[in-house]
């Protein structure tokens, strides 16, 4: 045979590959999904026994080379990339001729986990759960999880949805993704983040001065709960997020209440007085300024409409007989700069409260960011709000002049954690992850325009100019954060299903 004829013979196996890639139903891709999340087992039962808290660097450590090697056994080549802390690993995988590098983002650390909370013996050992008639979550045989399971049984351990089960599924994806012979036609670059429930407080530093190993067309973030009918989610943006620490303050040292309650100036008053100033009786934001450039149009407002939220579901849900009045549903409350009260502290309470006037009083708050939202701007709006309300600012411990000069004080802290972002839905990146869901689960997915909460991925988008969207996978009511976190094994099983028909897709 000649030259000419077998590379005609070559090109012609290469495009019947790519047809029979491009042929995959979504019935081949559940039952790929499902065979291989069951050989998946063991392997996410030992990721979720590496503790990893990300305030031990000794668990994170653990959890770094536990990766380094699930990667390197993938044929992908594996990078530290130095931070002042622990490193971040960025995993690659490239493709021939690959037209378009694709960016995903995995985080791999967890909450803090107390033990004496969680309705088994450690966060750190992964139990097997399944709802008795009362809907009360009893443990069963891991042994089970082997055979013919129930995919609403659910894995109870620290980061079992936030989020080692998307990382776990991935790493199952590209398994699967042998068997069907599904090769993706674009580079594969694998963040993955050990301080992210800290912040990632290097993480935009380390986008600047590793711009070149970052270099991307576009970015995947496998993080996140599904939206609450847990049908297939895509979320085009996420808010930012500012931390601020107000304290008020009273006498040197806490005093008698008998002596001086009528005489000292009580600081926890004081930062009553001053957070109540701040929103009005509905609940919304009553410093001058802060929902400014916000302007929602008809067809965004329909956008917003279109996620199938019940609304009742969601008041009775979390408990409350009325909503703040920033927006008229949930989505549209989304769409505003926040003021949240996160914390508090003054004096002493419960069986040690005290007959004493305190000292100061603390107040933590986030601002939620939108991508209209300055967050530099709205820290300044908060300050000048203060000055307003009569109060000296200072960001240190007021000094002994300052105390005896100024009658109300109050000491401010802040700092822009990260920026929020939104991608268009008719970008690159949205409408080829919208046709992969569609082939996955032969519907069109919930399209979420921002979500509440915040991810740090936004310098990302604003440093490197890449825009990003997040494929949640995992159950809405999962518990992350919070004691007796769990994943469903039914999205497990999805969210396999969903990476696969991803690499699948062509871009």
């Amino acid at each position: 045979m000649t030259n000419r004829f077998l590379l005609a013979l070559s090109f012609l196996l290469l495009q019947l590959s790519i047809n029979v890639t491009a042929q995959h139903t979504a019935a081949q891709l559940d039952a790929t999904a499902k065979k291989y999340a069951a050989q998946s087992w063991d392997m996410f039962n030992e990721l979720l026994s590496i503790p990893n808290d990300a305030h031990f660097p000794d668990f994170i450590e653990k959890n770094i080379v536990w990766c380094e090697n699930a990667f390197q056994s993938r044929d992908f080549t594996i990078k530290r990339l130095a931070t002042p802390t622990v490193p971040i690993l960025l995993a690659e995988r490239k493709v021939p001729n690959a037209a378009k590098t694709v960016l995903i983002y995995l985080q791999i650390d967890g909450q803090p986990a107390d033990p004496r909370f969680w309705a088994q013996k450690s966060p750190w050992i992964p139990v097997l759960k399944a709802q008795n008639e009362e809907g009360k979550w009893e443990e069963i045989d891991w042994e089970k999880i082997y055979g013919d399971y129930d995919p609403d049984w659910r894995i109870f351990a620290r980061s079992a949805s936030d989020a080692k089960g998307p990382a776990a599924a991935f790493l199952t994806a590209l398994d699967a993704a042998e068997e069907l012979g599904i090769q993706p036609n674009y580079n594969i670059k694998v963040i993955l983040d050990f301080e992210e429930e800290l912040g990632s407080p290097h993480l935009p530093e380390a986008v600047e001065k590793y711009k070149e190993d970052f270099a991307a067309d576009m970015m995947i973030i496998y993080d996140g709960p599904r939206h609450s009918s847990n049908e297939p989610t895509l979320t085009f943006g996420a808010r930012g997020i500012s931390l601020v620490t107000l304290t008020t303050y009273g006498p040197r040292v806490p005093q008698h209440s008998g002596h001086f309650g009528n005489y000292a100036p009580n600081p926890a008053l004081l930062l009553a007085q001053l957070l109540s100033s701040m929103k009005d009786s509905n609940g919304r934001v009553s410093i001058g300024g802060w929902y400014d450039g916000i302007e929602l149009t008809a067809e965004e407002l329909a956008i917003l409409k279109a996620v199938p939220d019940n609304e009742e579901e969601i008041m009775k849900k979390i408990g409350v007989a009325r909503i703040d009045a920033v927006g008229n549903f949930y989505q549209e409350s989304v769409q505003f700069p926040s003021l949240n009260i996160r914390g508090m502290a003054s004096a002493w309470v419960g069986d040690e409260a005290r007959t004493i006037v305190p000292a100061t009083a603390t107040a933590e708050l986030d601002i939620r960011l939108v991508p209209e939202s300055d967050p530099a701007l709205l820290l300044d709006l908060l300050r000048r709000h203060l000055q307003r309300e009569g109060f000296f600012v200072t960001e240190n411990e007021p000094t002994e002049e300052e105390r005896m000069s100024y009658p109300k004080i109050v000491q401010m802290n802040s700092r822009i954690a990260y920026k929020a972002f939104r991608t268009p839905f008719d970008s690159e990146v949205g409408i080829w992850l919208n046709n992969a869901m569609v082939r996955a689960f032969e519907k069109e997915p919930v399209k979420i325009r921002i979500s509440g909460g915040s991810i740090p991925i936004s310098p990302f988008v604003s440093t490197l100019n890449i825009p990003a969207v997040t494929v949640p996978t995992v159950n809405n009511d999962n518990n992350q954060h919070s004691p007796n976190e769990n994943i469903r094994l039914g999205n497990y099983v999805d969210a396999v299903r969903t990476f696969l028909a991803i690499m699948g897709e062509k871009l």
